[in-house]
């Protein structure tokens, strides 16, 4: 039988590995706030079918109105989106009147929207709120579902720390390719952050299920010996269910367009990550905690000091 809770601290330090680049990241760079956090104004307009400009000939445009840093981003085959700091109502009309004189083309307005920055900041409060009552929602939930285990309450905490690890790669990464691709941090983010949530622990579950279908079967073998065989029984399950779920992204990010980029791509890394974290990282720290084994780290290093 393959023996994945022996090799536990190696599966731990790659979670750290992956973890440690975005965290600098985060500190360096920060995460860039779309307008649905910070305020300011969306435009998506259509074009004649063939005229459409480069978004790099709509950048011009704003700043030849004296808007400053301009997301712009081509959608379809005929569609700009464009996100910039707050336009009114006339300014908005003469860009739009402006883009059908320059581009000789006929532009339909699909969208408008003008978000104040106390309007972002109360999104950023409720998202905030959101994930500290799922946090909450899932300890509870966990503790009382397996309140026939000993120590149940492990479980939920288990499954929390798996499931910050999930949020930690997501949002690190997010931050490394918010600078480097320049995509912000928008409402869509928060809902696809919410969905890897909800499948870390969806797995994380299903493994915890099985250790408590063997606790009471396997009563004869240690604690580590039956994690382990409650994580090979459950690792084909684990892997067919995700696998048929990042197929499905993958499909979709790879023909759904560029308006779907961003929310799908931080769906498969959450999703990969789920994936891992349930099965090398959460059930593994049970297996710390029942044998307390932190009690002999520093002594085990004090030991090969000497």
């Amino acid at each position: 039988m393959i023996n994945i809770v022996n090799k536990r601290y190696w599966f731990f330090g790659f979670s750290f590995l992956i973890i440690i680049p975005g965290l600098i990241a985060l500190i360096i760079w920060g995460l860039p706030l779309a307008i649905d956090f910070t305020g300011g104004s969306h435009l998506e307009v259509q074009f004649s079918e063939g005229q459409r400009p480069s978004p790099a000939e709509v950048v011009a445009l704003y700043e030849e109105f004296e808007i400053d840093d301009p997301q712009i981003q081509s959608a379809g085959t005929d569609e700009i989106s464009a996100r910039s700091k707050p336009i009114n109502e006339t300014t908005k009309n003469m860009l739009v009147a402006e883009m059908a004189n320059r581009f000789n083309s006929e532009v339909t307005v699909l969208r408008f929207e003008l978000v104040g920055p106390s309007v972002g900041a109360e999104v950023a409060q409720r998202a905030a709120y959101a994930v500290g009552l799922a946090t909450l929602g899932i300890l509870v939930y966990i503790s009382f579902a397996f309140r026939g285990v000993r120590h149940a309450f492990r479980y939920g905490i288990a499954a929390i720390i798996a499931m910050l690890h999930d949020v930690l790669v997501v949002v690190g990464i997010e931050a490394i390719l918010g600078h480097f691709l320049g995509w912000e941090v928008d409402s869509l983010f928060l809902t696809a952050l919410l969905t890897v949530i909800g499948f870390s622990v969806h797995d994380s579950i299903v493994v915890f299920d099985r250790i408590r279908e063997n606790n009471r079967i396997l009563r004869h073998l240690d604690y580590e010996t039956l994690v382990n065989h409650s994580i090979v029984q459950t690792l084909d399950r684990s892997i067919n269910t995700q696998l048929t779920v990042l197929l499905a992204l993958l499909a979709v990010l790879l023909f759904g367009g560029i308006t779907t980029r961003h929310f799908v791509t931080i769906l498969l890394i959450g999703v990969f990550s789920g994936t891992y974290s349930s099965i090398f990282n959460a059930a593994q720290i049970l297996v710390v905690w029942e044998y307390k084994e932190w009690k002999t780290w520093f002594r085990k290093r004090s030991s090969q000091s000497a």
